[in-house]
C-alpha cells in the first residue's frame, strides 16, 4: 500500500504508515494514513490545521441530516501551564497521545542532537555524513532502535557509544515509553513512574528536557 511506502510521518507508531500528502481528497482522507494509525479509532484523519480530510466533511454532512453518527474523533491535547504536579489524568493524556508525545520529545531535542553530532564530529567518526548520522539518531529517538532498518540501527548504536549525552536522551525515551508499555503495572505505580521521569528530566541540567517536562506535567 502506498500509504506505507511514501510520504511524511508526523507520528511514529510501530509500523511504516505515512501520510502521502496533507490533503485527503482523492481517496476519502486515507492520504492521511499515518494520522489514522496514530489515532486508530478517530473518524477524523486530519490532525493539523493545514491538513484536509474530505472524508470528515462527508461524515459531518451526513451527521447533519441524521444519516451518520460520529462516535469518536481524535482527542485534543489539553495543556494547563499552571499545573505543577502530575496525576492520573496526566498519565491518561500521555498514554492517549503517546505518539504525539514521542514526536514532540524528539523534536524538542533536535537542536541539541544536531549540536552534539557536530561538536563530536560523529558523522566523520562513523565514516558517514552529518545528515545521515543525525537522521538515524532522530529516527531512533522517535521510533525506537528496534524499529529502525539495520543500517540505521548500526549507525545509532555507534553514535550512542560515542556520546554520553545521546545515551541520556535515549534512556529517558525508554523510561517514557515504559509508561504505556507496562500493561501489568497499576495506575498508581505508573503515576509514580511518571513523577520520577519528570524529576529526572528536570534535574538533567538540559534546558530542552526541563521545558519538555514542564509541558508534559500540564497534560490532562
Amino acid at each position: 500500500m502506498l500509504g506505507h511506502y511514501w510520504g511524511y510521518r508526523r507520528f511514529a507508531p510501530n509500523d511504516a504508515s505515512r501520510n502521502i500528502v496533507p490533503w485527503g481528497i482523492l481517496i476519502g482522507g486515507e492520504e492521511l494514513h499515518n494520522n489514522h494509525h496514530a489515532y486508530a479509532t478517530s473518524a477524523k484523519l486530519s490532525n493539523q490545521w493545514w491538513e484536509i480530510d474530505i472524508g470528515w466533511l462527508y461524515i459531518r454532512l451526513l451527521a447533519a441530516v441524521g444519516l451518520a453518527k460520529v462516535r469518536q474523533g481524535a482527542p485534543k491535547i489539553r495543556v494547563d501551564p499552571t499545573k505543577r504536579h502530575c496525576d492520573a489524568s496526566t498519565l491518561q493524556a500521555i498514554v492517549t497521545h503517546r505518539y504525539a508525545v514521542l514526536a514532540r520529545f524528539a523534536g524538542s531535542l533536535k537542536p541539541m542532537i544536531r549540536q552534539e553530532v557536530r561538536q563530536r564530529q560523529l558523522g566523520a567518526a562513523l565514516g558517514l555524513g552529518e545528515t545521515r548520522t543525525l537522521q538515524a539518531v532522530q529516527s531512533g529517538l522517535q521510533r525506537g532502535a528496534e524499529n529502525l532498518p539495520e543500517t540505521e540501527r548500526v549507525i545509532l548504536e555507534r553514535a550512542l557509544a560515542a556520546s554520553p549525552l545521546l545515551r541520556i536522551f535515549f534512556a529517558l525515551r525508554e523510561e517514557l515509553v515504559a509508561l504505556w508499555d507496562c500493561s501489568s503495572t497499576s495506575r498508581e505505580q505508573l503515576v509514580e513512574q511518571l513523577e520520577r521521569w519528570l524529576q529526572h528530566a528536570e534535574t538533567s541540567g538540559v534546558s530542552a528536557l526541563q521545558q519538555f517536562s514542564k509541558r508534559l506535567c500540564g497534560y490532562g
